[in-house]
């Protein structure tokens, strides 16, 4: 009888975060909202329901399946969106570039942490997001660092928000100062959190502009195996994981390179290639829902305010420095 009930519970659980998924999936395609995203509508219906009908208990276990081991899916699935030999080819400079945009994002957000002293995990998450690419880094980096799903979800939303902002700002910027396309592609590339506000913002710049802002930024997406794995031997080393000295392998990384490897080499049909990233986005969404559900708003108050200024400083400062990079390159 128990197991029927948990069956029954874990299966509700993930057809409320799949119905949402799919409310908010559609909410996207409204000409009003569709510059926000469905990962951040989902993020927000989760957190407005928690907030007037409180979490869901009796289908918890489907919901934690969804905001953990689905959003896990979703970023093995992701590396299909990455190609090595592109990048490794005609983008190494990018991979330059963008590790120069990690180490200053975790510098300027350790920094900001240290002068207002405040919540270190979800700055962290912040820097990963900001540096690398968004959502997709922030969900990566705090299953390594085992952040709280509170701070993580804070983290997805502030990123969503700012990201997405800074996505329209530079909509009108490009055409307002006559931009060359390709140095407006290669600065939304380099600066903007997410694929999806680079693909907003970079439509701007017509087809040269999108180009450079995809390869800028699928070269900071590649960015996000190795610093994972940095991350991940890091933390086990301060936090002393095992005394004979393991590693807790987080294996949906290694399963990230290896689908990388495999999109890079062997031929994918465009249909096959466009379920999947409909099944990457799906899962993703789903796993929002999960997370907003896990953020009240006193934790909000209390926990996002600094870190909300901070990224939006951090936002901007990375803003100014690529577009004089990007103007100098090109």
């Amino acid at each position: 009888m128990t197991e029927k009930y948990l069956n029954r519970t874990f299966i509700l659980g993930i057809a409320f975060t799949l119905l949402i998924a799919l409310i908010s999936m559609g909410l996207a395609q409204l000409p009003i909202v569709q510059n926000i995203g469905a990962l951040a509508i989902a993020l927000l219906i989760g957190l407005i329901y928690r907030q007037i009908l409180g979490y869901p208990e009796s289908i918890r276990p489907g919901i934690t399946f969804s905001a953990k081991k689905l959003l896990r899916v979703a970023i093995v699935l992701y590396g299909f969106k990455l190609n090595l030999q592109l990048i490794i080819s005609e983008g190494w400079i990018m991979l330059v570039l963008g590790t120069g945009v990690i180490l200053l994002s975790f510098l300027l957000m350790h920094a900001f942490n240290k002068f207002m002293d405040t919540n270190s995990s979800i700055m962290f998450l912040l820097a990963a997001g900001t540096g690398i690419c968004g959502a997709a880094a922030i969900s990566a980096v705090s299953s390594i660092t085992k952040a709280k799903e509170e701070d993580t979800a804070i983290s997805i939303g502030l990123i969503s928000v700012v990201g997405t902002v800074f996505a329209l700002v530079y909509t009108f910027i490009g055409p307002a100062i006559n931009m060359d396309n390709s140095v407006y592609g290669l600065w939304s590339g380099l600066s903007l959190h997410e694929i999806a506000q680079v693909v907003l913002a970079g439509a701007t710049g017509g087809d040269d502009g999108m180009a450079m802002a995809l390869l800028s930024k699928l070269s900071r997406v590649f960015l996000l195996i190795p610093v994972s794995f940095i991350i991940m031997y890091a933390f086990a080393k301060r936090n002393h994981t095992d005394a004979k000295g393991k590693v807790d392998i987080p294996y949906f990384l290694v399963f990230f390179l290896v689908v990388t490897v495999l999109n890079s080499f062997i031929y994918i049909p465009d249909n096959i290639r466009n379920i999947i990233d409909q099944l990457t986005t799906l899962l993703m969404v789903m796993a929002m829902v999960g997370l907003g559900l896990s953020v009240s708003l006193k934790s909000i108050r209390e926990k996002a305010m600094k870190p909300l200024i901070a990224l939006i400083i951090v936002s901007i400062i990375l803003s100014l420095v690529t577009y004089y990079v990007a103007s100098f390159i090109n």
